[in-house]
């Protein structure tokens, strides 16, 4: 017993030695924005937004005719906001105004990525929104995919708005890398929680769960374990294909069902202020 006790306390000695490069293993962000959303034929501004820490966090505001609500989209670990162009398109044929940002240490936003601060900053965008944009929060839609599903998810638990959409994410991280790599990789990133279904189980609006079959990446299971935490009115959508790809491949399916929810759930009212 005291050879296990002393190999286990080792074993975090290691792994707290790691731990301080275990954001790389996290967090993939790109600098460059090799494209915009005009190269999509999409009318945009460039907006920059302060968090609470005084890091700028930089985005787009991307407008639709005639729009019935408003998106604040919080995107995956890799990349920046130029490979979410497929996205705005989406939203903004399903006539949702879309605030896309990069998360600190992403693009050209400022810092360093971390969980709290990927939190601070949804809650900067979210009130750049609200209070900036004077969009009533009961027309604020918001989506997270993948790593964006709990930050999303814990900005509805914090923040008024009218839906939720939560896409291709894990029930929490420690439960995904012990899922997919065993024990002791989930001990390197300890530091990292991203609980999403305890998020969810203290969110009060419509959700959408949407998970790919095909899913390489996360499970199909933790999107049915995530629609199961959910105590209020909720939906899922089964798409196939890909952890990147899927909503892409399964477009025939994943627009009509975004637009029907948001028919059936989200707020009647003017989406953006005079």
């Amino acid at each position: 017993m005291r050879q296990k006790l002393i190999r286990f306390v080792v074993l975090l000695g290691i792994c707290s030695l790691f731990s301080g490069c275990a954001g790389s293993l996290v967090y993939h962000p790109r600098k460059e924005i090799a494209r915009t959303p005009a190269d999509a034929g999409l009318s945009y501004e460039w907006v920059s937004i302060e968090a609470s820490d005084s890091v700028k966090i930089t985005g787009w505001w991307v407008p639709a005719a005639d729009a019935r609500g408003s998106v604040l989209f919080c995107h995956g670990n890799g990349g920046n906001i130029a490979d979410r162009l497929d996205t705005l398109v989406i939203c903004n044929r399903l006539r949702l105004n879309t605030l896309v940002f990069d998360y600190r240490g992403y693009g050209r936003s400022e810092g360093s990525p971390s969980e709290q601060g990927t939190y601070a900053d949804a809650e900067a965008a979210y009130r750049y929104l609200a209070e900036e944009r004077g969009i009533a929060p009961e027309t604020i839609i918001l989506w997270g995919r993948s790593l964006g599903g709990p930050v999303a998810a814990r900005t509805a638990a914090e923040h008024p708005c009218g839906a939720l959409i939560i896409e291709s994410s894990f029930t929490s991280l420690g439960d995904l890398v012990r899922d997919r790599f065993g024990m002791i990789p989930s001990l390197l990133l300890w530091r990292y929680a991203y609980p999403t279904r305890s998020h969810l189980e203290r969110v009060g609006v419509p959700v959408l769960v949407i998970h790919s079959a095909d899913d390489e990446m996360i499970p199909p299971g933790h999107g049915k374990v995530l629609y199961r935490s959910i105590k209020g009115r909720k939906s899922f959508l089964e798409i196939s294909g890909s952890h990147n790809r899927g909503f892409i491949d399964s477009l025939a399916v994943y627009g009509p069902a975004i637009d029907r929810f948001i028919d059936e759930f989200l707020v009647k009212k003017e989406a953006v202020s005079p």
